[in-house]
């Protein structure tokens, strides 16, 4: 389980819009699976279809989570105009399987997040509270 405050699900979802028509993507950090920040990334790719983080910004990102004594809980992306589920590039670009990966869809109205756990290209949903 993924438990992200309402305010980030709401920060997330006005990054997914900001960013049309390409993907967005980010990273997401805390305690256990409590997500305590929000970090929002470059898509370097500027694609609908695929993302890619700017290094620099992920190095950012990982020192400002460890001063906190944080860790990266999950990496979030947004599907502009497919649903939220992982795609074959997904599943064989989650390096990590010890975090979660969010997609957002913006294909449905209301737009639909959902959760997963990709662990050597498996896919289980995981919930998100």
């Amino acid at each position: 389980m993924i438990k992200i405050p309402e305010q980030i699900i709401e920060a997330i979802l006005r990054q997914a819009y900001d960013e049309l028509p390409n993907e967005a993507c980010g990273l997401l950090a805390g305690a256990g699976d409590v997500v305590c920040a929000h970090y929002p990334l470059t898509n370097t790719d500027h694609s609908p279809e695929h993302f890619s983080f700017d290094p620099q910004e992920q190095f950012l990102v990982l020192r400002d989570a460890r001063s906190h004594g944080w860790k990266i809980i999950a990496c979030y992306h947004s599907h502009p105009a497919s649903p939220a589920r992982p795609s074959v590039e997904d599943i064989r670009l989650a390096y990590d399987p010890k975090i979660g990966y969010l997609i957002v869809s913006l294909a449905t109205h209301p737009p639909v997040i959902k959760a997963f756990r990709i662990i050597d290209g498996r896919v289980t949903e995981e919930m998100l509270e």
